[in-house]
Order: C-alpha cells, then structure tokens, then sequence
C-alpha cells in the first residue's frame, strides 16, 4: 500500500471515529440500537463452532481484517452480551466473541476442566484454530479474569486490553459472590439459581435474578434471558458443568498474577460501573496504577455490573479511543 493510500485510510478512520464520538456524546447511556439488526436471529443463525482438543466451541465472527477484536464475556452470560458492541466495531476490527466452556452454547464433554485457567488455555487454542496471532481484548465479569491470565500468559498476544467492573486482584472472587459458590460446590447452583428464572421471567428481571446485575432490567426480554439460561439447564449434564464453572471461580487465581500484568506495558483503559456492589471502584483504580499502559479510568455513574450489554456506544467509543491513541 502507497503512502497515499494510507493517508486516505487514516483520514476515513479519523472521520468515522469523529461519526462515533458525536453519537456517544448524544447519548452517553443508550440502551441499546433503536434498531438493531444483530438479534437473536443473527446470532443464532451466525453462531460458528471451532473444534478443539477441548470439545466444540461456540463462538460468533463479524467482520474482517488482520486486527482482531475479542470479547469475553460475564458470568452466567454468554457472547450475546457483546452483540451492541460487534454491531459498532466490526467496521473497525475483525470481531470474536466466544462462549467460554460451561457457558453459552460451547459444547464439551463432562469431565473438561473449568477453571479460568483452563479456559485460558481454549482461547489461546481458538485463536491459533482462526490463524489470529494478536488481539486487542474487551472483556467484562468474569471474562476480566481471562483477560487478565490470558495477558499474563501470553502478553505478545494482547495488544490492548478494555475492562470493565471484573475480578481484580484480592477481590477474586467478590465475597457476595461466595454464596454462589457455597451452592455450587453442594450441586445447586443450576438448580436453585437458574432453572427459576427460567420459568419465571419477572423473578429474572427482579433484584432476586439476574436483573439485578443490569441498569435497565426491565428492559431484559424474555428471549435474551432464554438466550443466556436455556442452554445451562438443558441437561443434566449441562447444569453440572454450570456448578463447576461456578466453583471454579472461587479460586483466587489473579495474586499470583500482579507482577507478570505489572510487566505488560501496552496500552488499557478502565470502563466502571458505579452502581455495582461486586466489583467496587478501587479495583479499577487498581488496575490502573499497576497496569503501566493503562490510559486511565472512566467511571459510570448509576451504571451497573452488566452496563456493556446495556450501553454498547460506551464500550464503542472506549475500545475506539484505546485502539486509535498514539503509542
């Protein structure tokens, strides 16, 4: 390519960044498309599987180019959380999102390891499956703990990282996330937690549900909440797998972590919702001061645990920014 050509490519990428700034400064906390065309008919019939030494893994793949995009998701969702975010970045990246093992509807055979570790372990094997040496990772929940590992086990991989509220650091897990746990560990956690908000919607919407992660759980159809449940509590062999992915995140696995991610030096961003009682403040403030890349924190305010589904221009303009500033 010529030098003109580049001038050309740099000059269009300026001026769609400038369309995007202008549409988040409009609505800083949109809701989502007026009109989305990514779906739950998109995503079903776009939904790919890459067979790996692991099992199936279910995964979703929305534009093109050499830079690539990868979002992980919270927990108990699954891709369908990032689908606001690859609309308005797959003109800028190649996007991947996948359905972490025990989550969404990656298939994998019983007895696979959970951990994050081992999760960690199956994107590294995905992304050599789609020939994708280097990624610029978004992350959310419990997808910040693969972030995290993943850019202290293979830090010439990720060339930025975006996270939002997440594990960090002695606050993995969250202590109100131990009662979870506590369930999980005896079998329950499926049973007790997910197959009720399956049969009855408003309870999943309630602040007794998974609504009481999101900002606007009103706003949660009754479709997306089938889209994140009904493959947990398909089987039984599905919901045991959602107990031990759920004890697995017991596990401190990010202590032994702060020296290799103070070492990374490229470029993060914090994005953090003020409203969520998991994941407080000071670890994104953490996060910034040992992340030596780190371009600094947004805070959210009124926003809550789950606000990437919910404000999809934020994470839009965030990821944008990070990928755009000068080096």
């Amino acid at each position: 390519m010529n030098r003109a050509s580049i001038s050309q490519n740099r000059t269009m990428d300026r001026r769609s960044f400038l369309r995007l700034s202008s549409a988040v400064v409009a609505s800083t906390a949109t809701r989502g498309s007026d009109n989305p065309t990514l779906d739950e008919a998109w995503y079903e019939t776009s939904r790919r599987f890459a067979a790996l030494r692991m099992g199936r893994i279910a995964y979703v793949d929305r534009g093109s180019g050499s830079r690539v995009a990868l979002f992980l998701h919270g927990f108990p969702l699954n891709s369908f959380q990032w689908r606001g975010a690859l609309e308005r970045l797959s003109p800028y990246r190649r996007c991947i999102a996948p359905d972490l093992m025990g989550m969404g509807y990656s298939e994998i055979s019983e007895d696979q390891e959970l951990t994050p570790t081992a999760q960690v372990g199956m994107i590294a094997s995905l992304l050599d499956s789609l020939k994708v040496s280097q990624v610029d990772v978004i992350a959310n929940d419990a997808g910040g703990i693969i972030a995290q590992l993943l850019t202290a086990a293979y830090p010439e991989r990720v060339r930025t990282l975006l996270l939002s509220n997440c594990d960090v650091d002695t606050n993995n897990p969250p202590s109100l996330f131990h009662p979870a746990v506590a369930l999980a560990k005896r079998g329950l956690f499926a049973e007790r937690y997910l197959m009720p908000q399956v049969k009855n919607k408003e309870l999943a919407r309630s602040v007794r549900g998974i609504g009481a992660q999101f900002t606007y759980p009103e706003l949660l159809a009754d479709s997306t909440i089938d889209m994140y449940f009904d493959p947990l509590v398909s089987s039984p062999t599905r919901m045991r797998q959602v107990d031990r992915f759920t004890d697995a995140l017991g596990d401190n696995v990010l202590v032994p972590m702060r020296e290799k991610l103070s070492r990374w030096k490229k470029p993060a961003r914090m994005v953090w919702a003020m409203q969520d009682n998991f994941f407080g403040a000071e670890w994104a403030d953490w996060l910034d001061k040992t992340l030596t890349g780190s371009r600094g924190v947004r805070r959210l305010e009124g926003a809550n645990l789950f606000f990437p589904e919910e404000m999809p221009d934020v994470i839009a303009q965030e990821a944008h920014s990070l990928w755009t500033a000068k080096r």
